[in-house]
């Protein structure tokens, strides 16, 4: 504990991480002041009236990215999601266009270019959104817009597609002057602004209205800290496949003969996979809400089979989290690519030819640590789900009945836990403070000052001897 502290203090006595720390929150705190801003023409009351009766919609789903400002409708409503999509289509463009294929090669001016590219894509997708918020606002019955007519529109375009260009411009300064992943941080802060609500709930169910007893807080608590904890293991996890570069004669230099590894993380895809999945499936809850869709019975009673907790909807999402974990892992990494260039710097794997069988042997290698990968994002967003609302094993057909009776309610009913305990939001957390608190103890040994965690070495800061 006391290493922690010193580590801590040492952060505030080096006077350009105190500046990248005090410019960081000072970012965030302007998009915390942003978010308060209401959209101008909206009734902001009917409107989240009408979140109420769109519960487990995609609107709560990307509510959890916007940090609220989807539910108070305010000029960040549209969240740092345009440019999130905006990089993953770039992304999954390099794949297919070589002029982008090209510029990722070139190192930092192409990696500038793309970005740039990216900015312009981001603005195009926000006015976009922000052009269809619009039309469907002044569409829905609830009278939400005050003023209907071709003036709200253009000003909600403005004031949405402002707000997302403001939020991307506040991202970038961070990652530039500020500390961390400027784009994650704001992710990070609009779910951890839900921590004291979800503190207060949990104090009301407890101690005021006696919805949970103690032995309930208990095993919410204990299954939050071990989630957690597997988060943080799992996410340090890498598989490394040991490198042998041969020794080369340059002039009168010998080159090479070192050895070194290949790390092969074993959540490769981050939260991209569970995000593209839970989109997915909040589409069809969204279109449940559609009076043509509503007023069909053979539709509505089909995607009443998909809703949030039943079987389908779990095992649909489990497959869907495989499919893109092996998806996102080969648009990042190429096995054969990687073989070649490692053949190119004379490099081989012990035991292992050069060429095709390198990189079949890598292939078989990253197959395996990405499905270990995917069913780790599958037990870590269904095990939230189970306490929070189970999985209706009951509503299986021939079977619902005798599970009904023999399996635990809390199981098939959930414990009902109102708390901000998603699969989702814990993963981003984690991997955002991790991220982060790596960046810092980098800072600090950098300056030859102890870091936050042993790994970090015994490195005596001048203050400290």
């Amino acid at each position: 504990m006391n290493k922690l502290f010193e580590a801590i203090s040492n952060v505030f006595r080096i006077p350009d991480l105190r500046k990248r720390v005090g410019f960081t929150f000072l970012m965030l705190a302007i998009y915390r002041l942003g978010s308060f801003i209401p959209t101008p023409g909206i009734n902001v009351v009917r409107w989240q009236d009408f979140l109420q009766r769109q519960n487990g919609s995609i609107f709560g789903f990307f509510d959890l990215f916007a940090g609220g400002n989807i539910r108070r409708l305010s000029i960040f409503a549209l969240g740092i999601m345009p440019y999130i999509t905006a990089s993953i289509i770039l992304q999954l463009l390099t794949v297919v266009v070589p002029t982008l294929e090209k510029l990722q090669k070139e190192g930092e001016l192409g990696r500038r270019k793309i970005t740039q590219w990216t900015r312009y894509l981001t603005v195009g997708l926000g006015i976009a959104q922000s052009f269809g918020i619009s039309m469907g606002l002044q569409g829905m019955s609830d009278n939400i817009v005050i003023n209907p007519g071709i003036g709200f529109i253009l000003l909600t375009i403005l004031s949405l597609t402002t707000g997302t260009a403001f939020i991307m411009w506040l991202g970038e300064q961070i990652t530039e002057r500020g500390i961390g992943n400027g784009m994650s941080l704001i992710i990070f802060t609009g779910i951890v602004v839900g921590v004291p609500a979800a503190i207060g709930n949990l104090y009301t169910n407890v101690f005021v209205t006696h919805e949970w007893s103690v032995l309930t807080l208990a095993i919410v608590l204990v299954m939050m800290v071990s989630v957690v904890a597997f988060i943080v293991l799992v996410e340090l996890g890498e598989r490394r496949i040991p490198v042998q570069y041969a020794k080369r004669v340059v002039g009168r230099r010998v080159m090479g003969g070192q050895s070194t590894h290949m790390p092969l993380k074993v959540n490769a895809g981050g939260v991209i996979p569970v995000i593209f999945a839970s989109s997915m499936l909040a589409f069809p809850q969204t279109a449940a809400n559609i009076p043509f869709v509503r007023n069909n019975a053979w539709i509505s009673n089909t995607l009443a089979t998909i809703r949030h907790g039943e079987p389908l909807y779990v095992l649909l999402f489990i497959a869907l989290i495989v499919f893109f974990c092996f998806f996102y892992v080969s648009i990042i990494f190429n096995p054969t690519e990687a073989a070649d260039n490692m053949r190119k710097y004379g490099g081989f794997i012990p035991g292992i030819r050069p060429g095709r069988s390198t990189s079949d042997y890598m292939n078989t290698i990253l197959t395996r640590i990405t499905f270990v990968g995917a069913i780790y994002l599958s037990i870590l967003c269904l095990i939230p789900d189970v306490m929070i609302s189970g999985i209706h094993l009951q509503h299986l057909p021939l079977i619902g009945d005798a599970i009904d009776k023999t399996f635990p309610r809390f199981i098939l009913e959930g414990l009902n836990v109102q708390f901000y305990f998603g699969g989702t939001s814990l993963l981003i957390v984690v991997g955002v403070a991790m991220d982060t608190v790596n960046q810092i103890e980098a800072q600090l040994i950098m300056r030859h000052y102890e870091g936050f965690t042993p790994r970090a070495g015994r490195i005596r800061g001048r203050r400290s001897s």
